[in-house]
């Protein structure tokens, strides 16, 4: 096998692992019950799937400006999704809308406004 036919293997595989956790990702957004456990479902598998896919699909283009822009896309996506789901948090918790038995709020326990 050439080595263009194992980076075609090797890219095929990263994207198909990608898509999966990305699948994964949805359905966890879809199945899970509250949201701080959907925030779990939002950000780690679904990033971890499009850093996959990136790669794969560097792989298999092999083309510099490609290479560029999905290196760009992918620093983009570590940036702002632990700032959304940081966001996400917040917000759940100022609402008062997560499961209080799976949380302990030592704000509250101290004394501390929301």
């Amino acid at each position: 096998m050439t080595l263009e036919g194992v980076l075609d293997v090797t890219g095929a595989v990263l994207i198909l692992l990608g898509a999966a956790l990305a699948l994964t990702a949805a359905i966890g957004l879809v199945r899970l019950p509250d949201v701080l456990n959907r925030m779990h479902a939002a950000s780690k598998p679904q990033t971890l799937g499009f850093l996959l896919l990136c790669a794969g699909l560097a792989l298999v283009l092999r083309d510099g400006s490609a290479t560029a822009m999905l290196v760009l896309a992918a620093g983009l996506q570590l940036v702002t999704a632990p700032v959304a789901t940081q966001m996400m948090a917040k917000a759940a918790h100022r609402t008062g809308q997560y499961r209080a038995d799976l949380v302990v709020d030592e704000r509250d326990e101290q004394g501390e406004t929301r």
